[in-house]
């Protein structure tokens, strides 16, 4: 990597990629023989923290590695607390004052005295992000990336990148460690390609690189992603299946079979959705009708939602959706630990055959269900919480950013399962924020604005549509395929 260079690294998930930043700060030791050069000087492998910090190499984990119980300028000012010149008591407003300006370069409205544990997936990684970037020193140092943007908006990735690019300006480098390839062909100088651990395609500039042809290599074959007609079982003349009323405002149904994405900007409410229909966030008004049963939400738990059929994929999977000490097989069958007793830790006839087939309906790897969650990559702990309620058959699927920060590979597997469900009945509501995922899968498309449904988009669903109307504030159905 040249000086000034933003380097970008995909692969799927599974493929090597965190493994290699794991060697690159020291974490993991590489094979003998492995050698790594810095500004010309050969560096000891495995590397130290010390020799770390005196080449400038700093790294924002897919984890973002902060601590959720202490404020946020105690988190971007670890390790660079400054105390009083006589005595020992930290300066305070002297460190709240420098994280405010971390911050403030980020665009970030952030308050330098909220806990991180009460910040947005967005914001936490706005944190993480400043405190790399506030350690750089002109002229020297790598900064590297591993999947650090996936949950920033588009308008909080225009101002990073902007930031990004006069750190660059002073010499440092940048790896980028992404699956979103559209973001990489835009903001990237060059790419290269990990696969089973090899490097497959090693700096192609990105000016002369497609989607495809990174695909191509990630993969070792093409796929198709596009979005055939009737896939989700959804025909005309369904059933309704789930009906809201005035959730906060909103009004929506959808049929059996049916695949219904929510969208929209930062703050106009659409994230919430799901939650508020799980039951999992304060909902102040709103009913919820599934067959012949009608639940006053801001009255009804969400164990008694769960009981009637509603499931929740949340978007921090970590946090929110995975058991990362126990065993693929313990994950998937959790949500049903009542109805099988103390079988559960035991394993079961039924057990074995449920997490075998989504083990391999959802190709998780490695293919065995007694491996911790924990020592999977990203994409397949997002496979192993697909199946965990899948198992299920839910009448109501609920998910919020469902494919974020995994590869393509991975997301075909995902689409592919949830139009199985569909395909036998359930409904389903998405909420994401990628259009291109939207415009494959759903049925329908509704784009929510100031918390009320602005748009409602059917048919052969395009992304500019989507993303016209989400951006825009007087749209034309005219131009689009918006339903009456």
């Amino acid at each position: 990597m040249a000086p000034g260079e933003l380097h970008a690294l995909v692969g799927q998930n599974g493929s090597g990629k965190s493994t290699l930043i794991k060697i690159l700060t020291g974490y993991h030791a590489p094979d003998a023989g492995s050698r790594m050069l810095i500004d010309e000087a050969e560096v000891a492998l495995p590397i130290s923290a010390a020799e770390r910090r005196r080449h400038g190499l700093s790294v924002v984990h897919q984890s973002l590695g902060l601590v959720e119980s202490r404020t946020v300028t105690e988190n971007l000012r670890l390790g660079r607390l400054e105390a009083t010149r006589f005595g020992r008591r930290v300066r305070w407003s002297a460190e709240r004052q420098a994280a405010a300006a971390v911050l403030a370069r980020l665009g970030s409205a952030v308050r330098p005295t909220a806990l991180v544990g009460d910040l947005s997936a967005e914001d936490r990684a706005t944190v993480a992000i400043g405190r790399a970037l506030q350690d750089h020193r002109p002229g020297r140092g790598l900064i590297v990336f591993d999947e650090s943007t996936r949950a920033l908006t588009r308008d909080a990735l225009t101002r990073f990148y902007a930031q990004l690019r006069r750190v660059m300006a002073d010499g440092a480098s940048v790896l980028m460690i992404s699956h979103r390839l559209e973001e990489v062909l835009d903001h990237a100088d060059r790419v290269s390609v990990l696969r089973d651990g090899e490097l497959v395609l090693a700096g192609a500039g990105t000016g002369d690189t497609s989607e495809a042809e990174l695909t191509r290599a990630m993969l070792g074959r093409s796929i198709s992603v596009a979005r055939q007609q009737g896939d989700a079982g959804n025909p005309p003349d369904s059933a309704t299946a789930v009906r809201v009323r005035d959730l906060e405002g909103v009004d929506l149904e959808i049929r059996r079979g049916e695949i219904v994405g929510v969208t929209g900007l930062v703050g106009s409410g659409y994230e919430r959705i799901p939650y508020l229909l799980a039951g999992t966030a304060a909902v102040r008004s709103g009913t919820l009708t599934i067959g012949a049963r009608t639940f006053a939400l801001p009255e009804t738990s969400p164990v008694a939602l769960m009981k009637a059929g509603v499931a929740l994929i949340p978007e921090d999977r970590v946090q929110q959706g995975l058991a990362l000490g126990l065993s693929v097989r313990q994950n998937i069958t959790v949500p049903r630990l009542t109805a099988v007793g103390r079988a559960w830790w035991t394993g079961t006839a039924w057990q074995t055959a449920e997490v075998d087939e989504f083990v391999g309906a959802l190709d998780i790897r490695p293919p065995d269900p007694e491996v911790p969650v924990g020592s999977l990559s990203g994409g397949n702990q997002q496979k192993v919480l697909l199946a965990k309620w899948l198992a299920g058959r839910p009448e109501l699927l609920l998910l919020h950013e469902p494919t974020q920060a995994v590869d393509v590979g991975a997301r075909q597997d995902i689409v592919a399962a949830l139009r199985r469900l569909a395909a036998t009945g359930s409904a389903l509501l998405v909420a994401a924020s990628d259009p291109q995922e939207l415009a494959i899968l759903c049925d329908r498309v509704l784009v929510i604005r100031d918390g009320r449904i602005a748009v409602e988009l059917t048919g052969e669903i395009d992304q500019d549509d989507i993303v016209d109307a989400t951006f825009a504030r007087e749209f034309d159905p005219s131009a689009s395929r918006r339903s009456s």
